[in-house]
Order: structure tokens, then C-alpha cells, then sequence
């Protein structure tokens, strides 16, 4: 399981500054868990995070090797606002069987589990999360997730991870435009693997470049491709694949 860092928000402008910066709604603190992510002006990602309400604090939950350059983000739209950003001194616990008290459902989906957050040491868990991400197409910080990245190319608005309804975000122009106005030409898929492919791997079609795949489990995973280009015939490592439905 990746490291995780929990961060801890506070002050009396901290809900207005995570508003007015996020892909999803913060009102929905009240409900549970959100899932988001900050994203450059031009609508690329820069991180994608789990925010839980704690009293009048924001934990903010992120894979590690995120967190330096998210914080650094944040620092420097905070300006004035009276925002402090820490460490919070606790750990995730994760796990899909009966939840303990005062953990939350996944919003990404209910096949997910639960996520906690205490000072006890992260209990290892025996689920095979990767196998249950390819199985609901749910893309991971740093593998499908990169700087390159457009969120909706990423499955966001299936996974509760952006608000169309919430008003401005940073990026918000771009996601906007790609959700209303064009037809999304590139993304991630799932596709059945004939014979063997190692994650990373390009994939063709008839001998063109259409995409690469990601995260591999049994025989199936996550692949990125240019729809317009991936219909028949895709290969990767010479095994063969097919696309199969979300």
C-alpha cells in the first residue's frame, strides 16, 4: 500500500481557501469523505486527496510522495487567509471488512471500503487493492495519475471527485470546457490481457502507438489509450488485448 500523509488544516478561513481551490464541493464535509484534487490554471493534475471534517480542523490525506509539492501549492495561495497547514500526527487505517468507529466509506466506490485516521501504527490489511482498482477502474496517484493527467481523461466525475455545480477552482475553466464542449478523445479503460504484459508497456493497434497500460492484475488492467485509435488488434508485449466495459 502507498504511504500516506495526513495532513492537518486549520484556522477560520480554511473551508472558504479549500472552496475556492479544489475540483469538489467541501460543503459535503458534512456527508462523509471528499475526494479531489488541486490542479494547475490549465486544468492539469497536481494531486488528489481525501478530505475529512475533525471538529473545526480539515484532515487532508495524500500519498507522500505528493505532499511536499502539494503543501507548497497551497502555501502559496494562502497569502493572508488564516490558514495553518501541519502534519496531523495520525496514520490511515484502510480496510474493506466491518469498519471500525469513526471510519468513513470511500466516495470513489462502495467496493473500496472504509478509510480511518488514528495515531495507531497503519494496520497492514490483506486486500488486494490493486486488483480491486483494475476492477473498478479506479486510477492511483503516481501510476495513472501523473503531471500530465486531466481528470476527466481519469474517470473523476465516476469516482465523486468533481462538482460542476460548486462555482470557480483553479482549473476549473479547462474541466469545465472538457466536460460541456468536446468529446473526451483520450482516457483510461479496462482491458482483458491475452498472454502476458508488463505495467508500462505500450500498446499499439495494427502497429500504430494508441496508449500504454498501468496497473496489470491477473488478466486484466488499467490501460490509457487514444480512443479514436483503439479499436481492434491492440497489442502490448505481444500479448493481445480487448477493451472491456467500465
Amino acid at each position: 500500500m502507498a504511504q500516506r500523509r495526513i495532513l492537518r488544516l486549520s484556522g477560520a478561513d480554511t473551508v472558504e481557501f479549500l472552496q475556492g481551490l479544489i475540483t469538489n464541493d467541501v460543503a459535503k464535509l458534512t456527508k462523509g469523505l471528499v475526494y479531489a484534487a488541486l490542479l494547475t490554471p490549465q486544468g492539469k493534475y497536481i494531486a488528489d486527496f481525501f478530505l475529512a471534517a475533525d471538529g473545526d480542523d480539515v484532515l487532508l490525506d495524500v500519498d507522500d510522495s505528493l505532499a511536499d509539492t502539494l503543501v507548497q501549492r497551497l502555501s502559496l495561495y494562502k497569502l493572508r487567509a488564516d490558514v495553518t497547514i501541519a502534519l496531523a500526527g495520525l496514520n490511515l487505517q484502510r480496510g474493506t471488512g466491518p469498519a471500525p468507529d469513526g471510519a468513513l466509506p470511500d466516495p470513489r466506490h462502495p467496493d473500496l471500503g472504509w478509510r480511518a485516521y488514528s495515531p495507531a501504527p497503519e494496520a497492514q490489511d490483506d486486500t488486494d487493492w490493486t486488483a480491486l482498482r483494475v476492477a473498478h477502474l479506479i486510477p492511483e496517484s503516481g501510476i495513472e495519475l501523473g503531471p500530465e493527467s486531466y481528470i476527466l481523461e481519469a474517470g473523476f466525475e465516476a469516482l465523486n471527485g468533481v462538482d460542476f455545480r460548486k462555482g470557480c477552482y483553479v482549473g476549473q475553466e479547462v474541466t469545465a470546457r472538457m466536460k460541456h464542449k468536446t468529446e473526451l478523445r483520450k482516457g483510461l479503460a479496462r482491458v482483458a490481457i491475452d498472454g502476458t504484459a508488463e505495467p508500462g508497456s505500450d500498446i499499439t493497434a495494427n502497429g500504430k502507438a494508441v496508449g500504454q497500460l498501468h496497473s496489470v492484475s491477473g488478466q486484466q488492467g488499467i490501460a490509457y489509450l487514444r480512443f479514436d485509435r483503439a479499436g481492434q488488434n491492440l497489442q502490448a508485449d505481444g500479448a493481445s488485448l480487448t477493451l472491456l466495459p467500465r
